[in-house]
Parts: C-alpha cells; structure tokens; sequence
C-alpha cells in the first residue's frame, strides 16, 4: 500500500482547478512521486501543451516549459537533443497528444527519441467544452455529436496505442486505467484504488525507460464526468465498464524489460 508522505516536489497550498472526480490530479501526485522515488526532480523538465494537462505546472515544483498545442513531442526531442541527461516528459490530453499534435507524437516515437509522454485520455476536449476527441468511442454523446459518435460522419477513434505499436522506435509502450474501480456491495459503493497503483508502477516504468535511452508512451484512461454529464460514481463506472471494453489496459511494448 502506497503510504501518506509528503512529496516535496508538489507546491504546498495550491487550490485545483480540476474539476470534483477528475484523476488529473492523481496523475500529477503518482509522477510527483515517481521522480522522487528514482532521484529524478533535481534534472526533471516537464514539457506543457494546451488543454487541462496543461495546469500541471501548477502542482509539480520542477522545471517546465509550455509548448504551443500538440507540439510538446517536438519541443521534448529538442530539450534531450542538447541536454541528454535531462529527464523529459509531458502530461497531455488524448486531443493534444491524439490529435493535433499526433504527427509530432508519431515522429518522435518513430525515431525512439529518450522522452516520456504520458497521455490522460478522458475522450473529449475537456477544456474547451466537452467536444470530440480522437479517441471518443463509438456511440459516445459530445457537445459535438450530440448523437453519438457514427462510423459515417465521425469515423472510428484511433487507438494511439495500437498507433505507436506499428512503429519500432518506441522502448516503452502501456494503457492502463487511472480511475479508481468503483465495487458494488449491497447497497453500497466502495473503490478499488488497484488501477492507480497500475498507474504509478506504469510511470515508473515509463522513466526507467527513459532512463535507459528509449521512448516511452503511456496511456491513462480517466473521466471527464461534467463534459460527460455524469455524476463521479457514473463517469467511474462508465469507465471500467464500457471503456474497458474497447479499450483494455494492457501493456503493448516492453523493449527494455523495465516493466516494474
């Protein structure tokens, strides 16, 4: 069980901007955590594009620097390029990463550039409105289809995992599920904090293979429960129930063997 401590890389007293049930802020603790676990903060740089991801800069008391929408790939490579010691990584949304910026995503993981890019995929634009994402399901309702996205008009999502996994520059390559798993007993709802200790052992990893010359990428499905106009525990459920479904967690690529 990961025990209560302070982490001295988060900025003490800073209010969330995130919104009640939104993972964003585990994910920013569990990266918190891992840097210090592996002796990293002193030598981190955390790249920023646009979108919620963006706010990190907030919390994590490291170096950072913001990249316009989607570029935080190109702007990483640039950074290892003249300063390999660094430790490189960004926290973008499944928009920044899967879709504007995809084309820096891929030219980077194709060349298996040394950089972490760690992808909070709650299938929308979260930011802006709740609009469809790269990776919205099938079926799923936005602000923009309001219908449910339809193989017709929108297309299938892309599966950016499945994306990355046909190239052979990426070292490191996993999905998991950040949100905690809701468990029905009775009556009663409790959660599972299982996919959050998944979590921060696939951040750990990530940086092991960072650390060992290699690309990493993962992938945390979480909820967006105002965009999706679900409550907390419904966003959750939804999540582990349905996404799960078409999205599995799932480990794609462990070049390194650095999986912890």
């Amino acid at each position: 069980m990961m025990e209560a401590v302070r982490i001295s890389s988060i900025r003490q007293g800073m209010p969330t901007p995130y919104c009640p049930g939104c993972e964003h802020g585990i994910l920013l603790k569990l990266i918190a955590r891992a840097l210090e676990e592996l002796g990293l903060v002193e030598r981190a740089v955390m790249v920023g594009s646009v979108g919620c991801s963006s706010l990190a800069y907030e919390f994590l008391d490291v170096d950072y620097v913001q990249a316009p929408h989607g570029r935080a790939p190109a702007l990483m490579t640039a950074i290892k390029l003249l300063e390999p010691d660094l430790t490189v990584f960004s926290v973008q949304g499944d928009g920044d990463a899967g879709g504007i910026g995809i084309g820096e995503l891929i030219s980077a993981a194709n060349r298996g550039v040394p950089i972490t890019v760690l992808m909070y995929d709650n299938m929308v634009f979260g930011m802006t409105g709740g609009q469809m994402s790269p990776t919205t399901p099938m079926g799923m309702a936005t602000t923009t289809t309001p219908r449910g996205r339809g193989r017709g008009a929108e297309g299938p999502p892309i599966d950016v995992c499945d994306v990355l996994s046909s190239l052979e520059g990426p070292a490191y390559l996993r999905r998991v599920i950040i949100a905690p798993k809701p468990i029905k007993r009775g009556g009663n709802l409790s959660y599972s904090f299982k996919p959050v200790m998944d979590s921060y052992r696939a951040i750990l990893s990530a940086f092991r293979a960072q650390m060992k010359g290699g690309f990493s990428f993962v992938e945390f499905m979480g909820t967006c429960n105002v965009n999706w106009k679900m409550t907390v525990d419904d966003a959750k459920v939804y999540t582990h129930e349905v996404v799960s479904k078409v999205r599995p967690p799932r480990l794609c690529r462990d070049r390194l063997g650095v999986d912890a």
